[in-house]
């Protein structure tokens, strides 16, 4: 099997996040959890590695907005609407947020933790496969029945 330049972009960078999740300590549940406690005893060293990964974003974003077409070929999606408002996407990410929550993982550092032979990544990756499939399946079928 030969891999093409983007598979191996990809692959660099993932690998380049999952570093980067593990040594901003996104992969303890801990630490998640106790920057989200706010009544108890507070965390938060979360808010820099957030701030780092908001500037690091903000740079990338600008440099893309520079650029006519993507580096590995075809076209950039169309700019979000305001239909970003929609019920289905605010509920979504209320049940994210309180998965996050109780599990203190959210899926990248889920994985990466699950690389790391942590069982509990396991139950919280099953669980937010099955949420996938029955969102994609209720979305299809909502598309059928017309609404």
């Amino acid at each position: 099997m030969r891999l093409t330049s983007r598979q191996v972009v990809v692959a660099g960078l993932g690998a380049l996040f999952g570093v980067g999740l593990t040594l901003g300590g996104m992969t303890d549940p801990a630490r998640i959890i106790g920057f989200l406690d706010f009544a108890g005893r507070w965390d938060p060293s979360l808010l820099f590695v957030m701030g780092g990964a908001s500037g690091a974003y903000m740079l990338g974003y600008r440099a893309v907005l520079r650029t006519h077409r993507p580096w590995f070929g075809g076209s950039y999606p169309a700019r979000p609407s305001r239909a970003w408002r929609e019920p289905r996407l605010l509920v979504g990410a209320a049940l994210f947020g309180i998965g996050w929550g109780l599990s203190g993982y959210c899926p990248g550092p889920a994985w990466t933790a699950l690389g790391a032979g942590r069982a509990r990544a396991v139950l919280v990756l099953v669980t937010t496969l099955a949420g996938i499939v029955v969102a994609d399946r209720w979305s299809r079928r909502r598309v059928r029945e017309g609404a």
